[in-house]
């Protein structure tokens, strides 16, 4: 029987790198149209831009849980590690979600749109930490991860520059969206 694959400190930094990416593309592209709805639950565009690194610290708390379930499952290759990565996310994200639906004003779409995000970036993590298990080299995994990130970050703006996206545009030391969502009458 083999040993344990090691994760070092390498994998995790690229799979913390491809989740930050991947998560870029989610909320600055695909679920942009949910953030500029007027609501209770959000907070506004400058608070929430000022409170990204603490999201992205958790995205690091998650990516060094998965490099753990993947060494301690022994799991190898990109693909069992997406699977497990997956897995893991939908079951903690699913949980943590239905929670948060049942105490805040928190849209369904919003919240659906998180679960399934945020699973996939999960898995993305774990398809990193798997890969480096399955004895990817580490250049070569940072070269995928890099080519991932340029991916998210073009159809981001891809995705904003064709409307289906809100941009997003500083304006005196303030996040504000570059179209407004109509307010409760309707109007802009």
């Amino acid at each position: 029987m083999q040993p344990r694959a090691a994760i070092g400190l390498g994998a995790v930094s690229a799979a913390w790198v491809l989740s930050v990416g991947f998560d870029l593309l989610l909320h600055a592209g695909l679920l942009a149209r949910l953030y500029v709805q007027p609501g209770p639950f959000l907070l506004d565009p400058d608070a929430a831009f000022r409170r990204i690194p603490a999201g992205y610290l958790s995205f690091l708390v998650i990516t060094l849980a998965v490099a753990w379930l993947v060494r301690r499952l022994d799991v190898r290759g990109a693909g069992a590690g997406f699977r497990l990565g997956a897995t893991a996310g939908l079951v903690a994200w699913g949980a943590f979600l239905l929670g948060l639906w049942s105490i805040s004003t928190a849209r369904p779409a919003l919240l659906a749109g998180w679960w399934l995000g945020q699973s996939v970036e999960t898995g993305l993590a774990g398809a990193v930490c798997g890969a480096a298990a399955g004895g990817m080299p580490m250049p070569r995994l940072w070269r995928r991860v890099g080519l991932a990130v340029a991916a998210c970050v073009a159809l981001t703006v891809l995705l904003q520059s064709l409307g289906f996206a809100p941009a997003m545009r500083v304006e005196s030391n303030r996040i504000v969206s570059a179209r407004r969502a109509p307010n409760r009458m309707g109007m802009r």
